[in-house]
Parts: C-alpha cells; structure tokens; sequence
C-alpha cells in the first residue's frame, strides 16, 4: 500500500505487506522487510535496510548523511532489525567512515525527537524517551531505559539493565544493572524494577547489591574494587559481567 503522493524511488526493496503514507520519501538503496508501516512524511534514504514490522510516525529521518564533520564521503550503512518503533522526528544518522555502519537491532522502542548518531550500536529492546541523545559511537546493551532529554557523550557504553534518569548527562560508561541519575551522571543505586522485569534471580540481585556497595559506596580503586567482586561473586553471572564491563572500561565509569 503506497499512497499516491508518497515518493518511493523504483530501485528501492519493498517487502510484501508493507504501508507507505503520505507524503513520505524512500530513497533507491533502501530495503524494507515485510509490513513495515511508514505513516506520513517519513524519510528514508541512503544504503540502509531494514527487517520486519518497523512503525515509522511523520517526520522521522532514517539512514541520511551522518552529522559528523569529519565525513569525507563514501559509503556507509544503517542496518536496523524488526519490530522497532519510531516515533516523530526521530533522526537516525548513518555512520561516517567508508564501509562503517549505525546498526539498531530489535524490540527497541525510540521515542519522539531522539537523536541516533553515527556509529552507534544499540541492541535489543531499549526504550529511548523523548527528547533522549546518542553522540556517536555510543554502545548500549539490551533492555536499557534512557531517560528524556538524557544525553550521552560520544563513545560511551551503557550496559544493559541499566537505566538512565530524565536530563542525565552521560560522559562516562553507564555499569550494567544500575540506576545513573544527574549532571554529570553518577550511579545511584541498583536497578530493582529493571531487574525484577527481567525476571533475575533474588540471589543475584542480592549480589548486585552488595557489588554496588563495594564498587560505589566504599570508596576503593576500581582494581580493589573488582578484586573484592571477583573473591565474592564470580559464580554470579551478573556480577561476572558487571566485573567484565568494568574491566574493559576505556572511558571511566559513572561512580
């Protein structure tokens, strides 16, 4: 179903089942997976693919020229999986360097006016509220809430269970499993909703509680912190990859 206005260019990949509304544009490098629904003025373009069952709302941007100035031209790639939602004026920048990608994996639901920049990997059912701001190269694991009008600093990752308070700035890695709240952005304590929605054993989330402590309430180096973990909690698998994440940590942590 392709409205009479819409501008769909005749080289672009239309699954079967898919809607396309008013006024919208989809460029000729374009592949979208079956019963995807664009609703009115969405704009597609560039070499970007999507799966199945994406909704699109009016006035979001998908797939064009990435913001950084670093951009030398080229090609590169938005690849984004099934049943997302993509509520107004979200923007999703493809990546900067030749070959590179943005990729959005599935279940995610992206709020209105979120910014996805270049680079970024966001995994699989991540809610991003409205207003929520990804710089590039952001990594973020599954199932993480971000707060409205967060933003979040280039090359950050956010680990997964984790959630992110409203008007948060993020410049440091967000520990999985965590509530992160403030400007600049400090972990505050344990994310009990979030991990009673994932279903988490109580022992493990007694476990994290007492890693919380040990790593942001005891004022010890990170090393002692997570040598402390390691004695008491490596059969955990939570904390098993709370310590992992800590350990590969390039830009700090939000402590």
């Amino acid at each position: 179903m392709i409205h009479h206005t819409a501008v769909v260019d005749p080289a672009c990949e239309l699954g079967p089942n898919c809607e396309v509304g008013p006024y919208c544009v989809i460029g000729p490098n374009v592949q979208l997976g079956e019963g995807c629904k664009l609703h009115a003025h969405v704009v597609i373009d560039g070499h970007t693919t999507l799966g199945s069952h994406n909704e699109i709302f009016p006035f979001a941007s998908i797939g064009l020229k990435t913001q950084d100035l670093k951009w030398e031209g080229g090609i590169s790639y938005t690849e984004i999986g099934d049943n997302n939602t993509f509520r107004e004026c979200v923007t999703v920048n493809r990546a900067t360097g030749e070959g590179e990608t943005t990729y959005i994996g599935s279940h995610n639901h992206i709020l209105a006016y979120s910014h996805v920049a270049h680079n970024v990997v966001l995994h699989n059912s991540i809610v991003m509220s409205n207003v929520a701001t990804l710089a590039g190269h952001v990594v973020v694991e599954d199932n993480v809430v971000i707060g409205g009008l967060a933003a979040i600093h280039q090359f950050c990752r956010l680990g997964k269970v984790s959630i992110i308070g409203g008007l948060s700035k993020v410049s440091q890695d967000v520990p999985p499993f965590m509530l992160v709240d403030g400007n600049p952005a400090t972990t505050r304590t344990v994310n009990k909703v979030g991990l009673q929605r994932q279903g988490v054993e109580s022992q493990s989330q007694a476990a994290l509680k007492q890693a919380h402590r040990i790593v942001f309430r005891d004022g010890l180096s990170l090393p002692t912190a997570l040598q402390k973990l390691e004695e008491r909690f490596s059969e955990i698998p939570e904390v098993r990859h709370l310590i992992q994440f800590l350990q590969s940590t390039k830009r700090g942590v939000c402590r």
